[in-house]
């Protein structure tokens, strides 16, 4: 099971794991029970993807942490770069740390050639050198997402990853880009896919909407004298 592999290597990588389970129902959080090292943080409904993280940031910044990294749990985000990442964020305590995927040949086309549309929008939006707008591995500046998130009534579910980058730089959160692989399973091997292109893509869209209009009217809003 990918959960229990993925929470082993992040634990092994790094002394103080939270996992955020949100909403499931399949019982693959099962039987995972809090450490000293190791939190699991339950949501009743699920709210998607933004909304877990907001509920780990909130925890996170409670419990007094600086910096928080984000990967996903289906073993698709390298848990080994870790403490890498974590060591740029260290040196760069005032950036957020963007992974950039390194694709392997498995990888679908359809979603390496959609993330090309979002990383064009979000570089001419936030006017900053953003490699990749949608890898989801990446540390932030915990204090400084948690005000733009509860700022904002977006970045709640799949959209959260691209909006929270555009948002930041606003904030004056700047960038620091970083390689990291990423890997794509077969179902044969347990990889489960919980990307709706309809749903999703329309979700997406709609964001970039929102974000563009705020971009527009950051831009072009009369001077005030």
């Amino acid at each position: 099971m990918k959960l229990r592999e993925t929470v082993e290597a992040a634990r092994a990588a790094w002394p103080s794991v939270w996992l955020v389970v949100d909403g499931s129902t399949d019982g693959s959080a099962d039987g995972l029970m809090d450490a000293p090292d190791f939190g699991v943080i339950r949501r009743v409904h699920n709210g998607g993807k933004g909304e877990a993280v907001l509920a780990g940031l909130r925890k996170a910044v409670g419990a007094g942490f600086t910096h928080v990294l984000v990967m996903d749990a289906d073993g698709q985000h390298p848990a080994e770069e870790i403490p890498r990442f974590m060591a740029l964020a260290e040196a760069r305590p005032e950036a957020m740390i963007l992974g950039v995927p390194r694709f392997e040949a498995n990888a679908p086309r359809i979603r390496v050639w959609g993330r090309g549309i979002s990383n064009i929008i979000v570089r001419v939006m936030s006017g900053a050198r953003i490699e990749d707008a949608l890898f989801g591995f990446r540390v932030y500046p915990a204090a400084a997402l948690l005000r733009v998130m509860e700022a904002s009534p977006g970045m709640r579910g799949y959209d959260f990853d691209a909006e929270a980058v555009v948002r930041l730089v606003w904030a004056g959160v700047p960038v620091a880009n970083q390689p990291a692989p990423v890997r794509y399973f077969s179902k044969q091997d347990g990889g489960i896919s919980h990307f709706r292109y309809g749903q999703d893509n329309a979700r997406l869209a709609r964001m970039y909407a929102r974000l563009f209009a705020a971009w527009a009217w950051r831009r072009f809003r009369p001077s005030r004298h």
